[in-house]
């Protein structure tokens, strides 16, 4: 386990919620040392970014998220103490904020849908260019999703739950407001914060507000979980 490889980057990174910029802290979680240092290479040259740490196995991460400061866990599929879905779950426990982006080994459907039933906001093949990296942790400490939408409705499939009673529904769609279903349809389409905010005419402070009702209400962490559980649940169509 390796602590505060580099200084943290003065360079303005992501916004507060109270307004302030700060710089987006990334962990590392890696079990190739060669790969791990050349995660760290492009990370820490990116504006804005600083890797926190890196982590060998995944006792070491969920033991560093719950000491530090943790905005994206760019992190292992697979790792030699545990899976990644499991390092997934420990990671929500002990940090809900942060966010979750998974390496994996290629774009294996079965990989790419348990990284979303265990909660990533993106994911990456280990194969990926520089930028595509760094784009993807950036969005993901947006609060932003970068998975596939082809990939929502496989998910739905896989763990899809009949729903007969038509007054549970309706009862489902009656906590929430007009404005949160209207941004839970335009999550569904794929369309980020500020997308968003220009099709209904609203700040995009206004659509994260309705988007962290949403979440509240699905019981879900993420963006994607919730649009998941929606059109599990019947609320939705992809």
């Amino acid at each position: 386990m390796t602590r505060d490889l580099r200084p943290v980057s003065q360079t303005i990174g992501a916004r507060s919620p109270g307004g302030h910029l700060t710089p987006i802290r990334v962990l590392v979680v890696q079990n190739h040392p060669l790969l791990a240092s050349t995660i760290v290479d492009i990370l820490q040259g990116e504006p804005g970014l600083s890797v926190c740490a890196v982590a060998r196995t995944g006792a070491d991460a969920a033991l560093l998220v719950s000491q530090e400061t943790v905005t994206v866990v760019l992190m292992e599929h697979r790792l030699p103490d545990m899976s990644g879905p499991a390092l997934a779950g420990l990671i929500r426990t002990a940090s809900p904020e942060t966010a979750i982006v998974f390496q994996c080994a290629d774009e294996s459907e079965t990989d790419l849908l348990d990284a979303i039933d265990a909660g990533a906001t993106a994911y990456v093949t280990k194969s990926a260019m520089a930028d595509q990296i760094v784009e993807a942790v950036r969005r993901a400490a947006q609060g932003e999703v970068l998975i596939p939408v082809a990939l929502f409705a496989k998910a739905i499939d896989r763990q899809r739950r009949a729903i007969s009673d038509a007054d549970a529904l309706k009862a489902q769609l009656a906590a929430f407001t007009p404005r949160e279903l209207d941004v839970l349809h335009l999550l569904a389409g794929g369309l980020d914060t500020a997308t968003i905010a220009v099709r209904l005419g609203i700040a995009p402070h206004t659509v994260e507000w309705h988007v962290r009702h949403v979440i509240e209400k699905l019981h879900v962490h993420s963006k994607l979980q919730a649009v998941v559980a929606a059109a599990r649940l019947g609320m939705i169509d992809l």
